[in-house]
């Protein structure tokens, strides 16, 4: 007899759910076992890493209050006169705390030459050989080459597009009847004017010194002579060649923008960027009191963490680093000394029962500092205790590696019972096919009994 390939279509038995339930009852309770651990194992992971952020973003913030540099800056405030901005400033951490007063007496300009001569138009031909000029202002200077029959417009656009120019400016003015070669330089300074040379005589009429010695063509004006920029910082005079001052006041920037009307002033008022500090002693108690919630929350009643003795240590030890003892800050004895507390829930907050942040900051600002970015201070202390959690070999980041080596290990026992189940099923199978064709064969040879019975002269077959 062939082989039967469906369970108990030679039986008629259902054996395929005798097959599928024989293998539920060894699969079922064991899968669910597994998706329950691993969803446990998810959970606890979800809940360290939630951790494992809030340390991080703290930690952000914690670097941030070592540097001593993030309480060096200045911050500069100007008060300006009605007539608008005379000046700008910028400072360094140098800059010393204190209030002056600046008026702009003049401006420093580069030189502007005119040709004295003027053309009797812009095309008309400046050299019929060619030649070459020189421009110089300071210690700066570059050249530009003419071909023979180069026009006034010619000059202008050669200097324009020089690559290697300074800062000279070339523009042609047309007075109606004449056209004049006009040019301006931007380097600023007493000293500093424009002066235009050349190396052909038929070039004079656009240089300020003749080939030959002596005054060229292009000649420049009293008014339009360079000059330095002057200004007076609480009625000190201070000249220079830019309209940048740098260190006129010690470690501080000062720009002039535009001249004063009536010999009006600016105020400038340099203090400690109390501002930023407030800003980042917010951002501490922030990213504090979210790692003491999220600890807090994991730690319910029903949560992967709960009863965690390493949360609990957590806790104590930020506390505990709050709390720390504090040398050569005086009057700051610990950090609660600045104007922060704990709430009754266990929060950081701004507080003023000893004095305010505000007024420490007005009154002890270098020492605020030391309390958190000196060597023992409270950023230090913090730093520690965040490294031996969230470093490489630190508490989290082993957890967190223990927690996905169990969720491998889980991967490969899924793996393993699956092709036990395989195993299982395909042994059942052969199992219930032998008793299928056994059942078929013993069936088929009582339905042929049957029929030779009923064949023998007197076999009845009684039928109810």
């Amino acid at each position: 007899m062939a082989s039967i390939t469906s369970a108990g279509v030679g039986s008629g038995l259902d054996l395929e759910s005798i097959i599928k339930a024989s293998i539920d009852a060894e699969n079922v309770p064991k899968m669910q076992a597994f998706i329950k651990k691993e969803e446990s194992i998810q959970k606890e992971l979800t809940s360290i890493d939630a951790i494992s952020s809030a340390i991080s973003q703290l930690e952000s913030t914690v670097e941030k209050l070592s540097d001593i540099e993030n309480f060096n800056k200045r911050t500069a405030t100007l008060t300006q006169p009605s007539s608008g901005d005379l000046i700008s400033v910028s400072t360094t951490s140098n800059s010393t705390a204190g209030k002056f007063d600046v008026e702009v007496v003049q401006l420093a300009q580069g030189s502007r030459a005119v040709s004295a001569t003027g053309y009797s138009a812009s095309s008309d031909v400046v050299t019929t050989t060619g030649g070459t000029l020189t421009l110089a202002a300071g210690a700066s200077n570059f050249s530009v080459n003419l071909s023979a029959g180069a026009t006034l417009e010619d000059v202008r656009n050669a200097i324009n597009d020089e690559n290697t120019n300074f800062g000279v400016i070339a523009n042609i003015i047309n007075t109606g009847t004449e056209s004049k070669l006009v040019l301006t330089s931007n380097e600023t300074g007493l000293g500093n004017d424009l002066v235009v040379t050349n190396d052909i005589a038929e070039l004079d009429g656009v240089s300020t010194v003749a080939n030959g010695g002596g005054a060229g063509g292009l000649a420049i004006a009293v008014e339009d002579q360079a000059s330095d920029a002057i200004i007076k910082v609480d009625g000190i005079t201070i000249q220079n060649d830019s309209n940048t001052f740098t260190n006129a006041v010690q470690d501080m920037t000062i720009t002039a923008i535009k001249e004063s009307e009536n010999n009006e002033t600016s105020r400038i008022n340099i203090d400690y960027d109390k501002t930023a500090v407030n800003t980042l002693i917010d951002e501490f108690i922030a990213n504090y009191n979210n790692l003491i919630g999220n600890i807090g929350f994991q730690t319910r009643i029903g949560n992967p963490l709960n009863g965690d003795a390493s949360m609990r240590a957590l806790q104590n030890q930020l506390n505990s680093s709050l709390s720390t003892p504090l040398s050569g800050v005086e009057p700051f004895e610990t950090l609660f000394d600045i104007g922060l507390g704990i709430d009754k829930e266990g929060y950081l907050e701004k507080s003023s029962l000893v004095r305010s942040v505000n007024e420490s900051l007005d009154d002890y600002y270098d020492q605020v500092g030391e309390v958190f970015a000196g060597e023992n201070g409270i950023a230090a202390q913090f730093q520690g205790l965040i490294d031996n959690y969230i470093d490489s070999k630190g508490i989290i980041k082993e957890r967190e590696t223990s927690l996905n080596s169990q969720l491998d290990d889980l991967e490969d026992d899924v793996a393993n019972h699956e092709y036990r189940m395989e195993q299982l099923e395909v042994r059942l199978r052969k199992q219930y096919s032998s008793l299928d064709v056994l059942l078929a064969e013993m069936q088929s040879t009582q339905s042929y009994l049957s029929a030779q019975l009923s064949s023998l002269p007197g076999f009845t077959s009684s039928k109810k």
